[in-house]
């Protein structure tokens, strides 16, 4: 169709824009084949002209000897397709150079899976936990585009990024991340307009920035001079001014606004003043056939192959190139390859699909699943499921959802396999409902399915809820094997989370229900059984069963279930104090997992920091956590249980470490789309950090992540643990204690116990800002934070003698944060002057604990407990020993950056005091009350005799 003449041309000079092409060409290397940039974002409003651009950066590109690969991302609403623009880029490549092709997927045979044309058909028989290794993908697509840089300088460019499934963004942001070594460039555009605050890309490409070799460019609007030329460009004759400056005003510097705008000026001279109505008056323009083709486009979405188009259209071949050719040459289509055509920009076919009338709509997707079904044109499950629910024909897209969730699923899309099912599930109760007999499917298999995805996918209370919604409306024919089947995939999710189902009643009751038979359902549910026994501290049992699923999974060769059983032994190994035949079989799970590609490896990992954390060994925890994390994200499964869990994990080790800036980044999700309970427990981590750096307003976050404690302890026992400090340093007692008991309510309710062994922690916490309010809180009310910190004190007890009630040892950890408690209270009873400690025990006790923040080398608290053990010291007249102890805390809590303590030293005389307190004595800090108990201590007095002095009972009252 070259050399067609137009009646409105459209601008072939970039104006406006070469400042932003030089800047491209620079970041890209086209002049020296050397990227500066491994990728470059391009982001601007919806057409402001970043098509344009990028084509003439295309164009530059091949004038230069580079090679130009080029994908887009399409809107399919929740019919996401995986890896779109790279099956699109490899599939023009196959298409164009199939021996290149053919050598790239021999190189590297996962990169099939992304070449349409070779790759493998799903296995739907497939178990739904198995999962291609999505690692392979990423880095069979890493050497494919690196195979091709080294042949010759490649320009990769990703449309439209704003509408790419997760697997995509998650696949750019590995490409982004491991770089090339050969001269290769990304450029990926996107609507900044679209992302709006829940945008999954918002946060995404945020993050992208912060990668090193990532760099951004942002189309702004063209200026007022621009927008003229390039009204004059697009229409050579004569405009009134007053058209033109119409046009200047309503385009606001957006070149496609622009070009629509004149495009409908010059059939009538008349500017319509709505946009979407002067799209449709540019449509009008078409011939019927043009309108026809441009419908069945609409419907298609921004795509279309010309064979789908030629079948849907139901137009002779006359007529059908007739059509095209108006559609074409009236710029409302534009050739997206060889043989498929796309709207020239995504807001005309949003306007042409708006238009139509819902009886058309209906036909022309139905037209789509019989096209699809038949096979006349390629296409995949997604597709003809999304054409399949838009024609009303439940059937095929039941049957067209499950095929898609099985291919999301076979690439390592959990959450697009999770959306898939759902649907299907939705789709095969509607069926249901409405007395249909179609093809039978299995909706226990189905549900199955659907709560592995979820698991995986990182939302494990929608993995119950799904099997939990099965069995509550089980069918009046469910087979007990199934009811057995539905039980056991209930028990593994309850057991991931904290739930208040009984996944040992679940397993107990599958039990019965399954048959006996050495099977592989058999050897899982044995395996799952033994580990919700152990759940419930029911040791040897979990033993026995664990024997017998060990012996059956060796006996069928079950390597997952092997792995898994194992691990379980280990753990309980560990309880019963065998640390060394713990550590040597998880080590051993660990390798073998490893070198297979299995996810065992991730709770292997997961268990294996837990011992090294349970021994004080925080850097060896660390290595181990962080290895998890990274495993789980190359796998594809970041937010599934373990390898989330080492992430979390990984960063309150850091926190505990010393090492903060470390610990913020790990659980920084910008540029990721966590499920909302991880982003909850995440932000609960980066709580702490802030804490200690005296963020006051860090504490906000509590009110997003507050409704999310009764539903996971461990996001109620550490954020509650930096809110406890965070109001108590900001003087707010009150709201220190409402978060205390707050957190334990719900911690209790949830864990059906109210002496959680973290409940040591946070009584401490409390107990230390309860003494530190003595100097604010008037004399007649000191009597009653005593009485609370007493009470504070027996329940640090009780909880911490939980462990040796369950037949455990405590750690050092806990050891610590006993210690920390009883010197906590006596430190409190000191400033208060009720139960006064002897003055030996109470440097004792601080001493103590600062041992055990040694042995457990918690950098932080180890250096609050040194400043609170120099304050006693002080009062003792150890000053030279106290010295040493606020300095040494001093070096630790300037370099942490942790205001609240150094505030706390300086008061002491040391912290780094600043130019502010340089002319204040080093007592002029104390409280009046410590100012006094010092003067007394000065003369020699004891403790008896101060408090008689002060007028005070040396007993309780």
């Amino acid at each position: 169709m070259e050399g067609v003449p137009l009646d409105v041309p459209v601008a072939n000079a970039l104006i406006g824009r070469a400042e932003e092409l030089d800047r491209l060409a620079a970041l890209t290397g086209l002049d020296d084949a050397a990227p500066r940039a491994t990728a470059v974002l391009l982001s601007g409003d919806a057409g402001i002209g970043k098509t344009r651009l990028l084509a003439a950066l295309r164009g530059r590109a091949e004038r230069t000897g580079w090679r130009v690969l080029v994908g887009h991302c399409l809107d399919f609403g929740d019919g996401a397709l995986p890896y779109l623009p790279f099956s699109e880029l490899f599939g023009r490549l196959d298409a164009e150079q199939p021996a290149l092709a053919q050598a790239l997927a021999d190189a590297s045979p996962p990169l099939r899976r992304v070449m349409p044309g070779r790759r493998p058909p799903a296995d739907a028989g497939r178990d739904a936990t198995e999962r291609v290794d999505r690692s392979e993908l990423f880095e069979a697509v890493h050497s494919g585009l690196q195979r091709l840089g080294g042949e010759e300088p490649l320009l990769v460019v990703i449309e439209d990024v704003h509408w790419a499934d997760q697997s995509t963004r998650d696949l750019l942001s590995f490409l982004f991340a491991r770089g090339f070594s050969t001269p290769i460039c990304i450029v990926v555009s996107y609507r900044s307009d679209d992302l709006h605050r829940r945008h999954p890309l918002r946060a995404t490409a945020a993050q992208w920035t912060r990668v090193p070799g990532v760099e951004r460019v942002d189309l702004s609007p063209l200026s007022d001079a621009d927008v003229r030329l390039l009204v004059r460009s697009l229409h050579p004759a004569p405009l009134r001014e007053s058209d033109v400056h119409t046009v200047v005003e309503r385009a606001e510097g957006n070149a496609f606004f622009v070009e629509e705008l004149v495009a409908a000026a010059s059939s009538d001279g008349a500017l319509p003043r709505d946009l979407a109505g002067l799209l449709l008056v540019r449509l009008d323009q078409l011939d019927e056939a043009a309108r026809q083709v441009v419908r069945v486009a609409s419907a298609a979405g921004r795509g279309i192959s010309h064979d789908l188009l030629a079948e849907v259209a139901g137009l002779d071949s006359t007529a059908l190139d007739q059509g095209l050719r108006d559609a074409i040459e009236r710029h409302v289509l534009v050739f997206a390859g060889p043989d498929s055509y796309a709207f020239r920009h995504a807001m005309l076919g949003e306007a042409v699909y708006d238009d139509l009338l819902p009886g058309e709509r209906v036909r022309l997707h139905a037209a789509f699943v019989r096209a699809l079904a038949a096979r006349v044109a390629a296409g995949t499950a997604a597709e003809l499921a999304r054409h399949a629910r838009a024609a009303h024909d439940p059937a095929t897209a039941l049957r067209a959802s499950v095929k898609a969730g099985d291919e999301a699923a076979s690439v390592g899309g959990p959450d697009e396999a999770l959306g898939h099912y759902r649907l299907a599930l939705e789709l095969s109760a509607e069926d249901a409902a409405l007395g249909h007999t179609g093809e039978p499917v299995d909706v226990v298999g189905l549900t199955v399915k659907a709560s592995a995805a979820a698991t995986a996918a990182g939302h494990l209370h929608q993995a119950i809820a799904l099997v939990q919604e099965r069995l509550d409306h089980a069918a009046a024919d469910m087979t007990p094997a199934e009811r057995g089947c539905l039980l056991h995939a209930l028990a593994t999710a309850a057991l991931l989370s904290d739930s208040t189902v009984d996944a040992l009643a679940a397993t107990t009751e599958a039990l019965d229900l399954v048959p006996a038979d050495p099977t592989a359902v058999r050897a899982r549910l044995l395996s799952t059984h033994s580990s919700a026994l152990a759940d419930r501290n029911r040791d040897e049992d979990a033993i026995r069963w664990a024997t017998d699923a060990l012996a059956l999974a060796r006996q069928l060769g079950l390597r997952d279930v092997t792995a898994d059983v194992t691990t379980t032994l280990a753990r309980l190994q560990e309880r019963g104090g065998d640390l060394e035949a713990s550590r040597a079989a998880l080590e051993k799970v660990i390798d073998e997992a490893h070198a297979r590609g299995e996810p065992a490896e991730l709770r292997g990992l997961h268990h294996l920091g837990g011992l090294h954390m349970e021994r004080g060994r925080l850097a060896d925890a660390l290595a181990v956590y962080r290895r998890g994390a990274e495993r789980a994200r190359e796998i594809g499964r970041p937010w599934a249980p373990y390898g989330f869990d080492a992430r979390v994990l990984a960063g309150l080790v850091a926190y505990q470490s010393g090492d903060w800036d470390s610990a913020t980044s790990i659980v920084d999700v910008s540029g990721q789309s966590p499920p909302a309970v991880a982003e909850a427990l995440l932000a609960a981590v980066g709580m702490s950090v802030a804490a200690g750096r005296g963020d006051h307003d860090t504490v906000e976050l509590l009110a997003h992540i507050r409704p999310w404690w009764c539903r996971d302890g461990m996001i109620a026992i550490i954020s509650a643990g930096a809110a406890i400090d965070l109001f108590g340093d900001a003087g707010e007692l009150d709201r220190a204690i409402e978060v205390h008991d707050d957190a334990v309510d719900c911690v209790s309710e949830l864990w059906q116990t109210s002496d959680f062994t973290a409940r040591t922690r946070l009584s401490a916490l409390l107990l230390g800002q309860l003494a530190t309010e003595v100097s604010r809180t008037a004399a007649s009310a000191r009597t009653a934070l005593t009485r609370r910190g007493e009470m504070l004190g027996l329940a640090a007890e009780r909880a911490a003698e939980r462990p040796a009630q369950l037949g455990r040892r405590r750690g050092p950890e806990g050891d610590a944060w006993l210690v920390r408690g009883r010197a906590e209270l006596r430190r409190l009873r000191w400033l208060v002057g009720v139960d006064v400690p002897d003055e030996g025990e109470l440097v004792e006790v601080w001493e103590c604990t600062v041992a055990a923040f040694e042995r457990y080398p918690h950098v932080f608290e180890h250096a609050r407990s040194q400043a609170r053990l120099g304050a006693v010291l002080r009062s003792t007249g150890e000053a030279a020993r106290a010295r040493e102890l606020v300095d040494a805390a001093g070096t630790v809590a300037a370099r942490l950056g942790a205001e609240p303590l150094l505030a706390e030293l300086r008061a002491l005389g040391g912290g780094g005091s600043d130019r502010r307190d340089a002319s204040r004595r080093p007592d002029e800090a104390l409280t009046p009350r410590e100012q006094e108990v010092l003067a007394l201590v000065a003369e020699g007095r004891s403790n008896r005799e101060i408090a008689d002095r002060l007028y005070i009972s040396a007993k309780t009252v």
